[in-house]
């Protein structure tokens, strides 16, 4: 179902959604993967960020679903936290396709946060 608001442009919403709702799947699927890999992959910083990444995008998806005003503030937030955790799982990436995934899907939905925040 399609949600329009008045300062967005038509399906700019549900692509915004949409990009949430699938960084917050990869950012789960790739913390399994960091877990698995062990090492760098399990720093406590890089850990706690892409947890903070997956929460934050699944608010913002859901802030949105409701239709909710005050999506233009989880929107500006998740941004930051995305584009803070695609820098840090492509520091990872180093031939690892998980990573540049997450990475790739971070950067995607801060690039979609972003419009809906402005």
């Amino acid at each position: 179902m399609p949600h329009d608001h008045a300062s967005t442009q038509p399906g700019q919403h549900d692509d915004c959604i949409e990009a949430c709702t699938r960084c917050h799947a990869i950012c789960l699927e790739t913390i399994a993967h960091c877990l698995r890999q062990g090492g760098r992959h399990v720093e406590p910083a890089h850990m706690t960020l892409m947890m903070a990444c997956a929460d934050i995008c699944r608010t913002s998806a859901d802030t949105m679903l409701r239709g909710a005003d005050v999506h233009v503030h989880t929107c500006a937030a998740c941004a930051a936290i995305c584009r803070a955790c695609a820098e840090s799982c492509a520091a990872l990436a180093d031939g690892d396709p998980a990573m540049q995934r997450c990475a790739d899907a971070c950067a995607e939905c801060a690039r979609h946060c972003e419009e809906m925040a402005a």
